[in-house]
């Protein structure tokens, strides 16, 4: 079993795909809208596989995103090198982005910084 993908709804639909084009790599597919409703989203896929898509509809509840809550916290991708995740934390921050830790090496062994992406998103980056 494997997880098919993740969704989340976003408010800019499309600097939401345009940030996890220019740092994760990811491809998007053309878009879907359904213009009864007018929820619209796009599919991004990333290398190995994995797929998110990102949604909006015209009313949504746009809760305050705490770091510290229940429920689904951060996203995590692997970027296979220390280096890799250092250059991609320095570039995500000196684009204006918050690094709210390392990059280090946490207790339980994992190389990762996280930051807050998009929305305020809550995304970590990891070897």
């Amino acid at each position: 079993m494997r997880i098919e993908h993740i969704a989340m709804y976003v408010n800019d639909l499309e600097t939401t795909r345009d940030f996890f084009l220019k740092y994760f790599n990811a491809r998007s597919n053309s878009g879907y809208h359904n213009e009864t409703t007018d929820f619209r989203s796009y599919f991004l896929s990333f290398d190995d596989g994995a797929r998110l898509e990102i949604m909006k509809k015209p009313v949504m509840e746009d809760a305050v995103k705490g770091i510290a809550r229940t429920g689904y916290i951060h996203i995590a991708f692997s970027l296979g090198s220390k280096k890799a995740v250092d250059e991609l934390t320095k570039k995500i921050k000196n684009d204006g982005y918050d690094v709210i830790s390392g990059p280090r090496t946490t207790g339980d062994g994992y190389y990762e910084s996280c930051i807050i992406g998009i929305e305020g998103n809550q995304i970590e980056i990891t070897v």
